[in-house]
């Protein structure tokens, strides 16, 4: 029946081309973290690599992928795990357009980059703790 499958029927992460997608936009991103000025500060650890990897985890996860996320952190109660960091209307941008920019250099398929756009709207608004 694998003809009959539709966007809707078929996980995001697999449309967006699975792990090798996540790992390569969050990548991208946390590039772009490591010299930012607003973003930097807000990462306690020396090493951006582990939190490249929960975002990596979460993000494959929450669009279908496996459920490393989960298995190694639990829950993902985004909002308790951010609200040490003081995320305001600053921070919550920049993160926005950084993601975006790391979107637009993998040049997903339109409905990907538009179902991924949305949510990380949706998300970066959520995870403001600041005016």
């Amino acid at each position: 029946m694998l003809g009959r499958m539709t966007a809707e029927t078929i996980s995001l992460y697999d449309r967006a081309g699975g792990t090798p997608f996540f790992e390569a936009l969050v990548c991208r991103f946390y590039a772009r973290v490591a010299a930012d000025p607003i973003l930097r500060p807000l990462y306690p650890e020396p090493d951006l690599a582990p939190a490249q990897r929960r975002l990596t985890l979460f993000l494959i996860q929450y669009w279908g992928g496996p459920t490393t996320y989960d298995d190694e952190r639990g829950h993902p109660r985004l909002r308790m795990r951010h609200v040490p960091f003081a995320i305001g209307p600053a921070a919550r941008d920049r993160w926005l357009e950084l993601m975006r920019a790391a979107l637009a250099e993998l040049a997903p398929p339109a409905d990907v980059a538009g179902e991924l756009d949305r949510y990380f709207v949706t998300a970066a608004e959520a995870m403001r703790n600041r005016a």
